[in-house]
């Protein structure tokens, strides 16, 4: 892993390591299939009794790793951790819910506060066990298929098999979460045999060499992590949608996905990811057509004051991380618009920064990344003109009263067919706007030791499928 986990709490902490370990030591009442559906885990049933009700059915015999039956106590006990005022821990997720209550010892009921059909994502929550406070912090004790053995923050993390785990016993003994912050250093660790396989952190270049080495198996599957380049709808330049219809076709995607990224992405469509079953895939779509952009510039009375000659029609900031993967891609960026007469500045801070800038407003174009997408609720966050910071992520200042109408109504319905279609209609009214040039869509990477089998990427590149692994002979 590329940094510490900073608590192993799951109803705490939301960094990547963390959630990569909670994914071990907890199991959910739900989990998320290949197609992004919510599917039962340690719940038997899940059902919707009304729109603001739902009733959950525990399976029976799951233990937790002192011994201790998982009932419906604990599941109460965990969901109301959240409605309690004094908790610090995940609970903007669960403003919808109103109450949590157990009707009999494998039973519990959810209330909500108003209608939503995208609520059941939330039951994808590891269950501590009632009365476990704070101490999960360090010293949890879960249901998942490994046990804490030790945990030294900013070294690893050290997880034994859980014999009597509810879904047959792991494959292999244990796994060791090691913190290798370093790209580079992480690579060397895999050629030494020191580190057995590495999931999602090695840069493209660095997969590339191991592969071209052929001493290591390099295992991908399609992922969800999207990239993009959102651009200030309130800017003079951007609001309007010629500019940026231009500037998208400006940009040589395939270029990055081929270069850049060494094939390991594909070339995006919009935040939605095509596994999804809310994916909506007749929608406008760029391809890299300078001709065309350079006729939109025109049109939109941008004309280049000189020709072929230096100087630009305009100039525009681009805001980018400072990681070189993304410097990378800024400069390409910032080539691409200059052969249509656009001057780009780029602009490179640390992640928070960035991410402050955004939610202020304080860019015109900027290159984030959207990660482990897997509800189409994502674009009521993202794109609801009432979810500008700090209610929620529509960063961009994306307004469309018929979007906000579509997705408000898809977050009611009960119906699944209707919710795609209404889900469909708006993902294209997005897309034939603008507000977002989409780029990639991150392949997931497993490169691993020869020897090692059983190795399964999930969309969301979870880490549960490490209970399936082993190694030849063991």
């Amino acid at each position: 892993m590329t940094n510490s986990a900073l608590d192993l709490d799951p109803r705490v902490a939301t960094d990547e390591a963390s959630q990569k370990a909670h994914q071990l030591l907890y199991s959910p009442l739900a989990r998320i299939d290949d197609n992004l559906r919510v599917v039962l885990e340690l719940a038997e049933s899940i059902d919707q009794a009304d729109p603001v009700t739902y009733v959950a059915k525990l399976r029976r015999g799951v233990l937790f790793h002192n011994g201790g039956a998982l009932t419906a106590a604990d599941v109460v006990y965990t969901f109301r951790s959240f409605l309690d005022p004094k908790f610090r821990g995940r609970t903007a997720a669960y403003r919808a819910v109103q109450a949590v209550e157990a009707l009999d010892p494998y039973t519990v009921k959810f209330t909500l506060k108003e209608a939503s059909a995208s609520f059941p994502i939330n039951f994808v929550m590891g269950i501590v066990q009632d009365g476990s406070g704070a101490a999960n912090a360090r010293q949890p004790i879960g249901t998942g298929p490994y046990k804490l053995s030790s945990f030294v923050a900013d070294d690893r993390i050290v997880l034994t098999a859980f014999d009597q785990y509810y879904g047959g016993r792991p494959k292999n003994s244990g796994v060791v979460l090691k913190v290798i912050p370093d790209d580079t250093m992480r690579g060397l660790e895999l050629r030494k045999g020191a580190v057995d396989l590495i999931v999602n952190d090695l840069a493209p270049d660095i997969v590339a060499q191991l592969r071209d080495e052929g001493r290591v198996k390099v295992v991908t599957a399609p992922g969800t992590d999207y990239a993009y380049m959102g651009m200030n709808l309130r800017d003079p330049y951007l609001s309007r949608l010629k500019v940026r219809k231009a500037l998208g076709y400006a940009i040589d995607r395939e270029a990055i996905v081929t270069h850049l990224r060494r094939g390991l992405a594909t070339v995006a469509v919009g935040i939605i990811p095509p596994m999804s079953w809310a994916f909506e895939p007749n929608v406008f779509k760029f391809h890299h057509d300078p001709g065309e952009a350079r006729r939109l510039l025109d049109a939109a009375g941008l004309p280049d004051p000189d020709g072929e000659g230096p100087r630009p029609r305009f100039h525009l900031t681009l805001r980018t991380s400072t990681s070189e993967v993304y410097r990378v891609q800024a400069a390409v960026i910032q080539h691409d618009l200059a052969g249509i007469g656009v001057a780009v500045e780029v602009r490179t801070t640390e992640l928070p920064t960035l991410l402050n800038d955004a939610a202020r407003g304080n860019f015109q174009l900027y290159t984030l990344q959207f990660v482990g997408v897997t509800d189409p609720d994502i674009l009521r966050r993202v794109f609801h003109s009432k979810q500008e910071p700090p209610a929620g992520l529509n960063r961009v200042f994306y307004r469309r009263p018929e979007v906000d109408r579509l997705i408000e109504e898809a977050a009611l319905s009960p119906d699944d067919g209707h919710r795609r279609r209404l889900y469909s209609q708006a993902q294209q009214m997005i897309a034939a706007d603008v507000p977002y040039v989409p780029l990639w869509y991150r392949t997931n990477v497993a490169v691993c030791q020869a020897d090692v089998h059983g190795v399964s990427l999930s969309p969301i590149a979870d880490f549960t499928f490490l209970k399936n692994v082993y190694r030849s002979g063991s």
